[in-house]
Formats: C-alpha cells, structure tokens, sequence
C-alpha cells in the first residue's frame, strides 16, 4: 500500500513533535516537516511558496502546527500575528482545496472572550479580547471560506516538548522557595501528546468541522503549578494571587481570559475521540521526561 504523505507545519514546535512521535514508526505515513528553521523550510505567510511546495508534493492532508503564540507581543505587532495566524492558514488551505487534500489546523480558546460560567462549546458565540485571539479567529475563518476538507480543533494551556507553564514552573523551583502564580483564571492543561493523538484519530476519517480539544476536567494556574511542584518532587510553595495582583508586578499587554474551560462536546457526539483527565496526562508527561 502506497504511504500517504503529511505535511506538517511548525515541526519544531511543541505540538509537531508531538505529532511526529505519535506516528513514529507508523507505515501508513510519510511525514514532510517543515518550519521556518527545519531541514524543509516552509513559509506559510507566502502562497505561492505554500502552493509549489504542496502542488509538488500531493499530500494526503496537511496538519498545521504553526502559530505566532507570544500574546503580549502581538498587541505591539498586530501585521505579523495576521500574517501567521490569519494569512497562513487562509495558504495552507487554499493549497489543499487545490490538491484535494486535508487540512488540519489548530486554533486556541483565545476566541471566546473568556466570560462564560459553563465550559464553552463549539456551538457558542466566539468574542475575542486579544490581538492573538482575533488573528486565530481569522485563521478559523479563512480554513472555512477555502479548505474543502478540514478540521479545527481548538486547545488551551498546552504543554509539551518546549517552552510552556510546566517548564517554567520547574525552571523556578531550582531558585525559589515560593512563587506567585494566579488562582482566578480557570482552563484546563492540555498536553501535545494528548492533542496529537486526537489528530491523529481524526486524521483517517471524513468527520469534518469545528472541535474542542483539551484533556477533561479543569483547574486554575496556582492549583496546576501546585500539582506540577507535587508531581516533579518540589518543595515550593505557591503563592495564590489575583489576575490584578499578578499585573501589577508584572504588567501583560494582552488581556488573558478568566475563564477557559473548553466543552469537547463535537468530539463526545461524534465518539471520535476521548482525552485523558488533565491530571492523568500531566503525570504521564514526567514519567515521558517532559517531553
């Protein structure tokens, strides 16, 4: 059987490595990843560079990893963040209508506004109150007005191979005895691992459209670092401060949401995929190294 080629965006980010161990050692793919700075460059913001390379190539589907991630920067620098989360995609998917290929893109809880009482569903009302939330809402967008086939799954409060909460928190309990983490914003970790394997569950079906895709239960930022110091053997207390307390010593550009809790409702009503409780898959995440 001939193997069906992916190409993969943003392969050295925390997610495309965690796709790429997912598959590793799997005959039915032949992955092609690309970044910016990989084996394989690919700029996604340049449509003629994205529609050679995808024309030449005639994958099976495209899974897009790439995303301009730094939030509080992106308030200062509003035309780069629509170049890759907005424009970026809108390439991606005219490439793969093109070619008749899948589109897999990944989008953020940064759409909501992050004000709700009850998880967000799929089916509620998106209201984004940052630049990095309007450009991935963008990106959302443009996937449905030119991919033919695609899927979007939006994730929060991801953790993998790479810079993220859990790193940091483990990087300051080498210094500190205490730290100040914030207690009043509500999400739920999500590791790549977990989201890489939904991916890939999806990936072989025709079950099309919009997706929630986060581990299952929620928590806050103090009581997750405090599992992270539990889990990695730490001895650090956490200080538990407001959003406003946090700011203050630390003034944020970009305004983050209260509440981020995501709803897999899409996932549960189609049986196509079930995450681990964020807590199951944060203790599987040391016993892999962090990776």
């Amino acid at each position: 059987m001939k193997t069906k080629k992916l190409i993969i965006t943003g392969c050295n980010g925390q997610l495309g490595r965690a796709v790429n161990r997912v598959l590793a050692g799997n005959t039915d793919y032949e992955l092609i990843n690309t970044d910016i700075n990989a084996q394989r460059t690919l700029d996604i913001t340049d449509v003629d560079e994205v529609i050679r390379m995808v024309s030449d190539e005639k994958p099976y589907a495209i899974i897009n990893c790439a995303a301009y991630t730094a939030v509080d920067k992106q308030e200062e620098d509003q035309d780069l963040a629509y170049r890759i989360n907005a424009i970026g995609p809108r390439n991606l998917s005219i490439a793969a209508a093109r070619e008749q290929a899948k589109l897999i893109h990944i989008s953020t809880d940064y759409v909501f506004p992050g004000n709700a009482e009850k998880p967000y569903t799929e089916f509620d009302r998106t209201g984004p109150e940052s630049v990095y939330g309007r450009t991935k809402l963008a990106g959302e967008e443009f996937v449905r007005q030119f991919a033919d086939r695609f899927f979007i799954i939006r994730t929060a409060w991801l953790y993998g191979d790479g810079h993220n909460f859990v790193r940091t928190m483990l990087k300051l309990a080498e210094s500190h005895d205490e730290v100040s983490v914030v207690s009043d914003q509500l999400g739920t970790p999500t590791s790549a691992k977990e989201l890489a394997k939904c991916i890939c569950a999806l990936l072989p079906t025709d079950n099309y459209g919009l997706f929630h895709g986060t581990c299952e239960g929620d928590t806050n930022w103090a009581s997750f670092a405090e599992k992270i110091f539990g889990m990695g053997g730490k001895s650090v207390a956490v200080r538990r401060v407001s959003t406003e307390e946090y700011n203050a010593a630390h003034p944020q550009s970009a305004r983050r949401p209260a509440y981020s809790i995501l709803d897999n409702c899409m996932l549960r009503l189609t049986d196509a995929f079930l995450f681990a409780d964020w807590e199951t898959a944060l203790r599987e995440y040391f016993e892999d190294g962090c990776k």
